[in-house]
């Protein structure tokens, strides 16, 4: 049995909470119970309302793609806290390190593994996207399909090169 979408206006009232993390000048900011919902901003005055504009754009799309669009978690189930062992070796590199970036060994893992997460969501959408772009792909006629340039690295296409393959497969 499929379950049952609220109608648009019900997500977009919902609070969901985001997370922002400082990333070299400017700052990441990210709302965990949205896959892939984020946006970067250069300064704090912009990150409530660009993480509206961005939390809003997500919903709407999502919800006019047909996607399910999830609730905001609870947070109950969720301390905050939970305890990883790790070689004594790796423990002193990561205090050392917290050390040298004049920040507490919690805050810089806690930077650590926010940056990683973030960046293995985004890789995941990544590989999301590029399996829609083939399928969309294939389905033009081959004078249709996009230039071809030279790829940065082995097997990873341009954003642009993406763009163009997506925005002509969609117009079929």
């Amino acid at each position: 049995m499929a379950e049952q979408r609220h109608p648009l206006s019900y997500y977009l009232e919902l609070n969901y909470p985001y997370t922002v993390v400082p990333d070299e000048g400017s700052f990441f900011v990210r709302f965990p119970d949205l896959p892939n919902c984020m946006t970067q901003v250069d300064t704090p005055g912009d990150i409530a309302a660009m993480a509206e504009e961005i939390r809003t754009l997500w919903i709407e799309t999502e919800y006019e793609r047909g996607a399910m669009i999830p609730e905001p978690a609870t947070q109950s189930g969720f301390s905050g806290k939970f305890v990883v062992r790790v070689p004594k070796s790796l423990h002193k590199e990561l205090a050392e390190a917290a050390k040298q970036e004049g920040a507490s060994l919690n805050a810089y893992v806690t930077q650590l593994l926010s940056g990683r997460n973030i960046s293995a969501q985004m890789e995941f959408r990544f590989r999301e996207l590029e399996a829609q772009i083939a399928e969309l792909s294939a389905r033009l006629p081959e004078s249709q399909h996009a230039y071809k340039a030279p790829l940065a690295a082995p097997g990873r296409k341009s954003r642009h090169h993406l763009q163009v393959v997506y925005s002509k497969a969609v117009a079929v």
